[in-house]
């Protein structure tokens, strides 16, 4: 067989052990909402525990509760055995991930958790287990063959601990009400935080603001566009913005003058006679990912940014770009 039939094969046995699961979630009902609510009340953390495959899954997902708003790390069984037991606390919840439920090295914080009266999820592939009987909300995933030929190596098991796992941690997400801002105040670093970034953090403003006032004549406007260098300039009545000239709408200007005299086309027109009106604007919190998106799908370079309709900032594609914010 190709190697395209055979992972073609893999994936469609993960994606039936992934339409189990959502359709398990139904019978599951109660027991999920039990799981929010005690990670949701908990004063600790939530801390993951798993060995193997699991252990890795598990480690996964914490670092998924942390930075999604609920405290959370990874504690490995076997060190907890060795003293590390002392980072649990009463307040705190235990989520444990095993697929048989008998992994033997869970013991030790199974026992801990029961003597402690620390909380205990299990997500585990089977209910009668030692794990979900100990556990004080087991979560029972459906039993699904593994994409592995022989049903042996965890395949589509640790596909469906991730995705519920990464459920929860959306479910908890949503449940705490965490925004765009919060997520920009654990992910500072890399292109995900400049994303998250607002626009006032990024954008050009100042004495690099290109402004003229609506009776400026033309040739002031092709100044400020030639010597700010971003292809736009922004027509002011005061301290409003009424309109922008960017260096096509200047282009368009010219071409149309060809048979007016140089005074008249430069001198005697005025920025406010061939602006545009109603251009794009931001807020000054809006996200530099939305922004982004909103010049891409607008097809435009640049945009002000307003604050009650007076230009404070101007962002562009290439800052956001050069910023990170892809």
């Amino acid at each position: 067989m190709s190697a395209q039939t055979l992972i073609k094969d893999a994936l469609s046995t993960d994606r039936a052990g992934l339409d189990a699961l959502l359709g398990s979630v139904g019978d599951m009902g109660d027991a999920l909402e039990a799981a929010v609510d005690l990670v949701l009340g908990a004063e600790g953390r939530l801390i993951v525990t798993g060995l193997g495959k699991s252990g890795h899954i598990g480690a996964k997902l914490a670092a998924t509760f942390a930075s999604t708003g609920t405290p959370a790390f990874f504690l490995h069984p076997v060190e907890a055995s060795h003293g590390d037991l002392g980072m649990v606390t009463p307040a705190d919840v235990l989520l444990a991930l095993s697929w048989s439920g008998e992994t033997a090295e869970l013991s030790d914080v199974i026992g801990y958790a029961k003597r402690r009266s620390v909380p205990l999820i299990a997500l585990t592939g089977e209910g009668e287990s030692t794990l979900a009987q100990a556990a004080s909300v087991a979560l029972v995933l459906p039993k699904v063959r593994e994409a592995c030929p022989h049903n042996l190596a965890p395949t589509t098991s640790t596909l469906l601990q991730m995705a519920m796992g990464d459920a929860l941690a959306i479910a908890l997400l949503q449940k705490r009400g965490f925004s765009e801002e919060s997520f920009h105040g654990f992910h500072p670093g890399g292109s995900l935080g400049a994303a998250l970034k607002r626009v006032d953090e990024v954008m050009h403003k100042g004495a690099d603001l290109p402004l003229v006032g609506v009776a400026a004549p033309v040739i002031e406007a092709i100044g400020a566009v030639s010597a700010k260098g971003f292809g736009i300039v922004g027509v002011t009545d005061g301290d409003a913005l009424v309109g922008v000239i960017t260096d096509g709408d200047i282009r368009r200007y010219l071409e149309g003058q060809a048979e007016a005299t140089m005074k008249g086309a430069l001198q005697d027109t005025s920025a406010g006679d061939i602006m545009t009106k109603g251009s794009v604007t931001f807020r000054s919190d809006i996200i530099a990912g939305e922004a982004l998106s909103i010049l891409q799908g607008r097809r435009i370079s640049a945009a002000f940014v307003t604050e009650s309709n007076k230009p404070i900032g101007l962002i562009t594609l290439l800052r956001l770009l050069n910023r990170g914010a892809a």
